[in-house]
């Protein structure tokens, strides 16, 4: 099990210029680094890797944002972007020794809104036949696709981890897996560690958030038994810190986060790290 964080905690986009990341996520204790990554362009693959074994954080997850313009369920243009996105992701990912790659995938982050049954059925088997040639990429590099359920007000396409299996049985590909998020899950799940459970065999990947954005533990996530669940079904991936910074106004909008919630990032870093270590020991 690694204990990482995600590296929205301070930046709007992994870059170049956040390779001084990996040491410093190292210093609050991470055993592993997620890049969130906006634009797959402002990264050099061969200095983030030698920054990586310096530091001892080698496979690294990469994490996707879904910006406006990146919709598999949207314009043709818009699918095109998308997949070629994920594409990307994943080349980068199995140049960086990565073996997940996540996020909401399956459309663009915001894009809420009602269609009737006819329409959601016919956007699912759109997301589907796109994600196919691209689970084919990630089974043929040696890892996998996560998919991000969202919570309605960011989606009204995968809210919950039963939807998330749904798409996944469509798709058909062993490459294909859940990204748990218990911020969203929060909103979503009438029972977190139930929805864990059913969906054993899917998951792939973990975000530990707190139901206000704010520090793990002072929140109204049920951690023991969300990580007494994943200990249960022998869950062997990482689980990753994801928070956002109120001093951060590109994030914080996007987001949502109007107040201060937490005194820095070394602070939600430190103490969650400590708080999920000391919980799943516990258990």
């Amino acid at each position: 099990m690694r204990f990482g964080l995600n590296t929205f905690l301070v930046s709007t986009g992994f870059s170049d210029a956040d390779i001084p990341l990996i040491q410093e996520f190292k210093s609050y204790g991470a055993d592993v680094i997620e890049l969130a990554i906006v634009d797959v362009s402002g990264i050099t693959a061969s200095k983030v890797v030698d920054a990586l074994k310096t530091a001892n954080m080698e496979r690294p997850i990469v994490c996707g944002a879904m910006v406006p313009g990146r919709d598999l369920r949207g314009t043709a243009e818009e699918q095109q972007h998308s997949i070629q996105f994920i594409s990307e992701l994943i080349v980068l990912a199995e140049q960086l020794g990565s073996k997940v790659v996540c996020g909401p995938f399956y459309s663009e982050t915001g894009h809420a809104d009602r269609y009737s049954a006819e329409e959601r059925e016919a956007q699912l088997n759109l997301i589907t036949e796109n994600l196919k040639p691209l689970c084919k990429q990630a089974e043929a590099a040696g890892l996998i696709i996560a998919i991000e359920p969202l919570n309605r007000f960011e989606t009204d396409c995968i809210n919950t981890l039963a939807q998330a299996t749904d798409l996944i049985e469509r798709v058909g590909s062993p490459a294909l897996k859940i990204h748990v998020d218990t911020f969203h899950m929060n909103i979503e799940e009438a029972d977190s560690a139930a929805a864990i459970m059913a969906a054993a065999d899917h998951i792939g990947h973990v975000h530990a958030s707190a139901s206000h954005r704010g520090l793990i533990g002072e929140d109204q996530v049920d951690w023991s038994s969300v990580l007494a669940a994943l200990k249960a079904i022998h869950y062997q991936g990482d689980i990753v810190i994801e928070s956002f910074t109120s001093d951060n106004e590109v994030l914080a909008k996007a987001t949502s986060i109007w107040r201060k919630l937490y005194d820095s990032p070394r602070q939600i870093s430190v103490e969650g790290i400590q708080f999920l270590q000391e919980t799943w020991k516990s258990l």
